[in-house]
């Protein structure tokens, strides 16, 4: 297996371990009856969202982000595997990735302006890396 489907493989436990980190305190807060329901409209009243928590509602945003950044990052990886085109470049720039994903995390929860931003540009920048690098 290359470096890059190894920190791919890593950055989909990371999402397992954002889904638990998540669901957690969603459940806490609005119980398993809303949960488990089929959370149609008429049941949940307003959306899940406003009744939750601002940092529970921030964990379920980050890990939104992470599903859409995921995505990109999965091509990435599967193009420079697929081409056998790994190498120190892709391999740096997806444990980049992986790094900035972990450090995404806290710093949504905790509401750390401008970081969270900036720690969000690094993981895209070291995806965006890893395709133009695909391409030469």
């Amino acid at each position: 297996m290359t470096p890059e489907l190894t920190v791919l493989t890593l950055a989909a436990l990371l999402q397992v371990v954002q889904f638990a980190l998540m669901a957690i305190p969603v459940n806490l807060e609005l119980g398993t009856a809303k949960t488990m329901s089929p959370r149609d409209p008429g049941q949940m009243g307003t959306p899940m969202t406003e009744q939750i928590s601002p940092k529970t509602g921030r964990l379920v945003r980050a890990l939104n982000n992470h599903f859409e950044g995921l995505i990109l990052f999965g091509i990435a990886c599967t193009v420079i595997t697929v081409s056998g085109q790994s190498g120190p470049l892709t391999t740096v720039c997806a444990w980049i990735y992986l790094a900035a994903r972990i450090g995404y995390v806290p710093a949504y929860y905790f509401g750390l302006v401008p970081w969270r931003s900036v720690i969000w540009a690094v993981g895209f920048g070291a995806t965006t890396l890893m395709l133009l690098a695909a391409l030469f």
